[in-house]
């Protein structure tokens, strides 16, 4: 997100902000403080960014107020919301101190039609009180998991995100989310097919019943359908890269990425993240992580779209 300062307040007052991270495996909780201030997820950040997550969250203390599809969503201490950061929104906060988690969308592809027609809720009820509930222990002995434990977890936060998502869903928003349906069968398609030779427009458009133009439309705010595919795949790359139990060779990985030659993937990938696909294994061999950047970050440092990308 882009963050701006509120009215009546200049560069020259600061802005204190902090933020920890932990990985807990493919999903990435965050601890944060901050003071007031307006943020946007526009589309131009959308075109450069390749991340979807889902993101929940549940403020300590403060209020924000969040629109998206020109639905606003107001949320105070002690209650919890989902959005997408697959599409636009723009909101402001007072001081605050909240709890993030963020989940990969391929974690939830299955319910990922649900999830969409949820975006830029707040969670209520029985459901909602048990997933606050429930963050609040996690969070509470983030320092004393075991990474057995780790995939329990993930299942249980993904379990209970979806079942809060289902009964906070109003039916009059169905008719409001039809292209954010559309968008999600698309999306599932490139996911389940990231691997095939035959991930074209054109299969596309036959498989999901649609026009060459109307997929066009869907992926513009993404940079274009062949765009996000690369990106997903460079992101997949990045991740069997930075699995130390995944020793193919990395000519091997960037053929299964879509790079018949190996000197454009490398290309392709260092543009992406700042590091060659050779450095960042290297890092992961040494046990010394890498930290994948483009080239905007590279200035301002480790940011929560580095966190994302390593953690999924």
């Amino acid at each position: 997100m882009d963050v701006h300062l509120p009215e009546g307040k200049s560069e020259g007052d600061g802005f204190l902000a902090e933020q920890t991270g932990w990985h807990l495996g493919d999903i990435l909780i965050v601890q944060q403080r901050a003071q007031a201030c307006s943020y946007i997820r526009d589309q131009a950040m959308l075109r450069s960014s390749p991340i979807d997550h889902w993101n929940v969250g549940i403020l300590r203390s403060g209020r924000a107020w969040t629109e998206a599809d020109r639905h606003v969503t107001e949320t105070g201490p002690g209650e919890i919301f989902f959005r997408s950061l697959g599409y636009p929104y723009r909101g402001r906060m007072t001081d605050s101190v909240a709890v993030l988690v963020f989940l990969p969308y391929e974690l939830l592809t299955r319910d990922a039609s649900l999830l969409q027609n949820a975006n830029n809720t707040a969670f209520s009820g029985s459901l909602a009180e048990l997933l606050v509930s429930y963050i609040n222990g996690l969070e509470a002995n983030l320092s004393s998991l075991t990474v057995e434990e780790v995939p329990r977890i993930i299942r249980t936060i993904g379990d209970m995100v979806v079942a809060c998502a289902a009964s906070s869903t109003s039916s009059d928003r169905g008719h409001e989310q039809t292209n954010m349906g559309l968008m999600e069968r698309a999306h599932r398609y490139i996911h389940l097919n990231l691997h095939s030779d035959s991930l074209t427009p054109e299969v596309m458009c036959r498989a999901l019943g649609i026009s060459r133009t109307r997929l066009y439309q869907l992926f513009e705010t993404s940079g274009g359908v062949f765009n996000y595919i690369r990106k997903r795949r460079l992101l997949q790359a990045y991740a069997d890269l930075t699995n130390p139990t995944d020793t193919r060779p990395i000519s091997e990985i960037a053929e299964a990425t879509g790079f018949d030659v190996a000197a454009n993937f490398t290309r392709a990938f260092s543009h992406e993240f700042g590091l060659s696909p050779r450095e960042v294994r290297k890092t992961i061999a040494t046990e010394r992580p890498a930290i994948p950047a483009t080239r905007s970050m590279r200035r301002v440092g480790t940011t929560i779209g580095d966190w994302l990308t390593l953690a999924h």
